[in-house]
């Protein structure tokens, strides 16, 4: 087989010079390395592979040269630095002065964590009657008085059935049902616990009829009651201005009832007896009139306007006094004393007051002499 001279010069003065490096940093050229391997194993056939001049091997930098990896595999490994100390870093110290170290935990109160029994409360007028169902107002107060010295309220309540939540200790208790009402202790321990209050309260119911047994306007009626005393200035005042058939929850007890039938001095009184229990209805009786007068110059005719007017009893009290072409008012019975003024003229009639006979009184100018006089019924 032919070889070329030329390569095998190549050949040679590569193994003369004995440089294992250079002979690793240049590569063979693959058609070198199939003459030199064809030389000792025949005609076995090989890949392609990457052309290389042979004349272009000493133009091939070192790869050091060029700041190139080296072909050689690590041998040894240089640990990495790690920090002294892992975490977050370490913070510089504060100091506060004056404040806690740490801040106070508000802890729930031992009552709200653990459930409070009930009290629970119920009404009756009398021991054998049934519950009240409505109409009650509840309070329930400390039985260890504020510093001012008033109760303290504690709690409340408008139901038919009080269901307070409290915690044990003494309170006062206050029921209100209408004008009726009572004051008890109560020692609650904690457990639950039903109580029945019992008001030995009645019903009062009030109206008023005339002397003649008929019915009175009732807008012109109204009470006032009071409780029992021997004295008037000893009596205090319990409900005013009551209007007829309402009824009042009173207590248990004897009132002193005044009935007014209008505004000036007709009325009457009585002492009434309030049972337990039970409504009581009292029908007073008035004796009085409703009169409406005028001033006329004939019977039947139209009546003055401008008109001032002054009532008296028959020793010269003054009743009422009023101004108008029609003024009226309800009168006991008993005599009086009509007196009528229009400019400078005084105009005067007896008259009396029957009980029960509402009528129109006329003063008539020509049959009563006119009186001249100043001090007489200057109206209001």
């Amino acid at each position: 087989m032919f070889v070329d001279a030329r390569l095998l010069a190549i050949l040679g003065a590569m193994l003369l010079a004995g440089a294992p490096v250079a002979a690793q940093d240049i590569p063979i050229p693959s058609l070198l390395d199939r003459s030199v391997r064809g030389l000792f194993n025949g005609d076995e056939s090989r890949e392609p592979g990457g052309y290389v001049s042979p004349s272009a091997t000493e133009l091939l930098p070192d790869s050091r040269d060029v700041g190139a990896a080296p072909q050689g595999s690590l041998r040894r490994f240089e640990p990495i630095a790690l920090p002294s100390s892992l975490g977050r870093p370490n913070a510089p110290a504060i100091t506060l002065p004056g404040l806690p170290a740490y801040a106070p935990q508000n802890m729930p109160s031992k009552d709200v964590i653990t459930p409070r029994a009930p009290l629970i409360l119920e009404a009756r007028l009398t021991e054998d009657s049934e519950a009240i169902p409505n109409g009650l107002v509840w309070r329930l107060f400390s039985a260890i008085p504020a510093i001012d010295g008033r109760p303290t309220l504690i709690a409340s309540s408008q139901s038919s059935v009080a269901n307070f939540e409290v915690p044990a200790g003494s309170y006062i208790l206050h029921v209100g049902f209408g004008r009726a009402g009572v004051v008890k202790r109560i020692e609650f321990s904690g457990v639950r616990t039903r109580e029945t209050v019992v008001l030995g309260a009645g019903g009062l119911k009030l109206e008023a009829i005339a002397a003649d047994g008929s019915a009175i306007d009732p807008t012109k009626l109204k009470f006032d009651v009071y409780t029992d005393a021997e004295d008037d200035s000893d009596r205090d005042l319990v409900a005013s201005d009551v209007p007829p058939d309402k009824v009042l929850r009173l207590n248990a007890d004897t009132y002193h009832v005044v009935s007014s039938y209008g505004s000036v001095n007709a009325s009457v009184r009585a002492d009434i007896r309030v049972e337990s229990g039970k409504l009581t209805e009292a029908r007073l009786q008035h004796r009085a009139a409703l009169l409406t007068m005028k001033l006329v110059r004939e019977p039947g005719g139209e009546a003055i306007a401008d008109t001032a007017w002054s009532i008296t009893t028959a020793s010269g009290d003054v009743v009422r006094e009023s101004v108008g072409a029609f003024p009226s008012m309800v009168l006991a019975a008993g005599d009086y004393v009509i007196v009528a003024k229009n400019r400078d003229k005084v105009y005067q009639r007896q008259f009396e007051v029957r009980a029960g006979e509402n009528t129109d009184v006329e003063v008539l100018t020509s049959d009563v002499a006119a009186v001249v006089s100043d001090g007489v019924g200057s109206g209001d």
